[in-house]
């Protein structure tokens, strides 16, 4: 009996994407490092490309940094295993998708981890462990020491669309404050919106009067940008605000904080914006420092600027905090010493040069010649020669 040939001509030009991927991993992550993973799969087939971080990032329009940010994000989801030689990349090793469950991993993005809570990647039989390679060639200069921390990459909370069904198939209160939060924003809320504002209730376990009160609170200082509402309950989450007493009590005290900088910038009968209000809560909250301090560069602001600049302001702080001021008296110092070397400066401009020491170029009497007199003879002789 005769074999039968069998042969596939279409799986060469088909990149094959595991089912786990789209259905868990894919919904939590940035789209440009999902861009990034399909791409990689693709050129698992093609042996003859040997791409490079430089090579990856002509193709995605960005820079090398965006791209190896995007392998430590599927590194730490356990979907990519990185060998670096030395400091350099040299090499990415595709991993079998590990089935985490949708709040575990939409938590971990949340926080910049992106990884499932076993630890590392389970082969779950559809793919082999050791899945195709993709030697690396990045004598480009960019090291391993370079990548981004994970607590600092940026990823947006949000459910899966099969879970978002869910809650709102089996709670009418969660209708109820999607319907709200549409004419708080004065728009129809996307499948995104959705799902980001839901993170909050199924993930972070937000009472529904506190979301509420988030959604509220954030369209009262003029914003109805997903991304800042997102912003100020991950902040409230991580202060372990729990009710809205606990919110009112904070943005009360928030608000006169905020009020007290735009006085003293001389700014009144308006609410600051988002962009001000973005500042403000750096200086108090990421420096630390106390409203004295800050009224005091916004006083030196107006007094250097004439206008009240949020941007000169922030060079004076971080200027401050770079040097470790914590109170005035710290400020003082700083000034003494800063008056101390103008000083010193002064005294070494107005020191009289030293005399210049004679030898044989310059030891003889200058001539000293009256060039306008030299220019009437001149004139004189002229008009006498005619």
């Amino acid at each position: 009996m005769s074999f039968i040939s069998i042969q596939d001509n279409l799986l060469s030009c088909v990149s094959v994407i595991p089912d786990e991927f789209v259905d868990t991993y894919m919904p939590q992550a940035n789209g440009e490092f999902v861009k990034i993973y399909l791409y990689l799969l693709r050129i698992t087939h093609k042996p003859d490309v040997h791409p490079t971080l430089s090579s990856l990032a002509d193709v995605f329009s960005c820079t090398e940094k965006d791209i190896l940010r995007a392998l430590r994000y599927w590194e730490k989801a356990g979907l990519l295993a990185l060998s670096f030689d030395g400091r350099n990349l040299s090499g990415i090793r595709f991993l079998s998708a590990a089935p985490v469950k949708t709040s575990e991993l939409t938590a971990n993005a949340a926080s910049g981890t992106a990884q499932p809570s076993s630890g590392g990647p389970v082969p779950s039989g559809t793919h082999s462990a050791k899945a195709s390679e993709i030697p690396a060639k990045t004598a480009d200069g960019l090291s391993h020491a370079e990548s981004v921390p994970a607590g600092k990459a940026t990823q947006t909370a949000r459910l899966s669309s099969i879970r978002v069904r869910e809650l709102q198939k089996e709670n009418d209160e969660i209708r109820q404050l999607l319907f709200l939060a549409e004419q708080y924003m004065g728009r129809t809320l996307s499948p995104t919106d959705i799902s980001r504002i839901l993170y909050f209730y199924d993930v972070l376990h937000f009472p529904m009067d506190l979301l509420e009160y988030l959604i509220e609170y954030c369209v009262s200082k003029g914003s109805t940008s997903l991304h800042y509402i997102e912003k100020v309950g991950l902040e409230w989450h991580q202060d372990g605000i729990r009710t809205v007493k606990m919110a009112k009590s904070r943005t009360n005290t928030w608000n006169k904080n905020y009020y007290a900088i735009l006085k003293a910038f001389g700014i009144r009968n308006r609410n600051p914006v988002p962009a001000e209000t973005e500042c403000m809560e750096r200086w108090l909250k990421e420096y630390g420092f106390s409203m004295d301090i800050i009224i005091e560069a916004c006083s030196r602001t107006v007094t250097q600027t004439g206008q009240p600049s949020f941007q000169y302001a922030e060079g004076i702080l971080s200027s401050w905090k770079r040097q470790g001021v914590q109170t005035p008296e710290d400020i003082r110092t700083l000034d003494d010493k800063h008056k101390a070397s103008q000083h010193q400066k002064a005294s070494a401009a107005s020191r009289p040069a030293k005399p210049v020491a004679s030898n044989r170029f310059n030891n003889f009497h200058q001539r000293d010649y009256d060039y306008k007199q030299l220019e009437k003879e001149l004139f004189e002789k002229q008009l006498m020669d005619q």
